[in-house]
């Protein structure tokens, strides 16, 4: 048995010769009435919803509805390929998104989806290296433990508000003349709710809603960066029809290390050595996050050299491989020598067959030298 179809025009509720803005507007304050949203569970608004928008989308289209006048519904027969009876809701809201996104001021099934949160983390680096937990505490406007959250006083009745009639939405016009813009706001009388308490909660003010400290535990992943947010689903704010709470965004900072600077996943730190240990090589310790390691040093390392020591840096957030720590070498030139470290050098540079200028001779001697130089070229 085939199912009837309703008539477009009654389905919107207007005349055959209605104009395009008419059924425009006609079909804007049915999906305003019928809207998911506004009618949670409600199976039959649904399908009213849908029918509207398939009305919509046949008296929209100048030669669909030249069809549909001629012929009935039989005329449209290859003329749309859109099936609305069985369409989700999303789906609709996609194809007819900026048409219902100005009458609902730019709201559509996200509407009642309440308010995100977010929070900043501290770490150190050595909490980067493996998973960890941190609990926080933060405050978010919540349920009225008076009240419950429908802003009335315990006992007293709650009515319909007569502003917006319940919708939650008023409709504002504005402009001049033909140029006509037309908007939903939320309701001012009820604040979208669309009910007003007979008399308010003493606790909230007719609010439903009060400041509330909330205490959550946020797993970390190891390997995570500065400035990475880690998102807890559901621990926002609660909707205004009392659901689909938002999320709370916890942001990661990661503190400056005294010996450490990363750079992907690697970490890289400068070591000092002296001139010696960098000529004839030694054994060093060197700090890593887990504790200390000793490094060799080999014979003629330059300042500057990088000494790596593989998987002591940090997992890769996706993968887990770890990276490396990098040593950078810097070679100290000490400032004061005594007379006998004086008297080794010297003998040393001998060997090197470089001239070393004796203490004896000045700083203004030897320029003095060099400007008397230049002159002789």
């Amino acid at each position: 048995m085939v199912a009837t179809k309703h008539d477009y025009y009654e389905l919107l509720g207007v005349s055959r010769d209605a104009s395009p803005e008419k059924i425009k507007s006609a079909y804007r304050q049915a999906a305003l009435k019928f809207h998911p949203d506004r009618n949670p569970g409600d199976a039959d608004a649904e399908a009213r919803f849908k029918d509207a928008a398939e009305a919509y989308e046949v008296l929209s289209d100048p030669d669909k509805r030249a069809r549909y006048d001629r012929y009935g519904h039989a005329g449209l027969s290859g003329a749309t390929s859109h099936d609305f009876s069985n369409m989700q809701v999303d789906d609709i809201l996609g194809m007819f998104g900026d048409l219902l996104g100005d009458f609902f001021g730019g709201a559509s099934r996200r509407r009642a989806r309440g308010r995100d949160l977010q929070v900043e983390l501290e770490l150190d680096l050595a909490d980067v290296a493996a998973d960890c937990e941190r609990v926080i505490e933060y405050s978010r406007q919540d349920f009225c433990d008076r009240c419950g959250g429908n802003g009335a006083e315990p006992g007293s009745k709650i009515r319909t508000c007569s502003t917006c009639g319940g919708y939650g939405q008023v409709e504002r016009t504005s402009g001049m003349g033909f140029f006509q813009t037309r908007m939903v706001a939320a309701c001012p009388a009820c604040h979208g709710q669309g009910k007003i308490p007979s008399n308010p909660c003493k606790q909230c003010r007719g609010a439903g809603r009060s400041p509330k400290r909330r205490v959550v535990t946020v797993k970390i992943p190891a390997g995570v960066h500065d400035g990475q947010g880690i998102r807890l689903r559901g621990e926002g704010e609660p909707g205004e029809d009392g659901t689909h709470r938002g999320d709370l965004h916890c942001y990661v900072r990661i503190r400056e290390h005294p010996f450490f600077v990363r750079h992907g996943n690697d970490l890289v730190c400068e070591m000092p050595i002296s001139f010696t240990q960098a000529a004839l090589g030694a054994k060093i310790e060197v700090p890593t996050l887990t504790g200390k390691r000793e490094v060799t040093i080999p014979a003629g390392t330059q300042f500057g050299d990088l000494l790596r020591l593989p998987d002591l840096g940090l997992p890769d957030l996706r993968t887990r491989r770890k990276g490396d720590q990098i040593v950078r070498v810097l070679v100290e030139i000490p400032k004061r020598l005594n007379a006998r470290q004086q008297e080794l050098l010297r003998e040393f540079a001998a060997t090197e067959d470089k001239q070393v200028l004796p203490q004896s001779r000045g700083f203004l001697e030897r320029v003095k030298e060099y400007l008397s130089g230049l002159g002789a070229e």
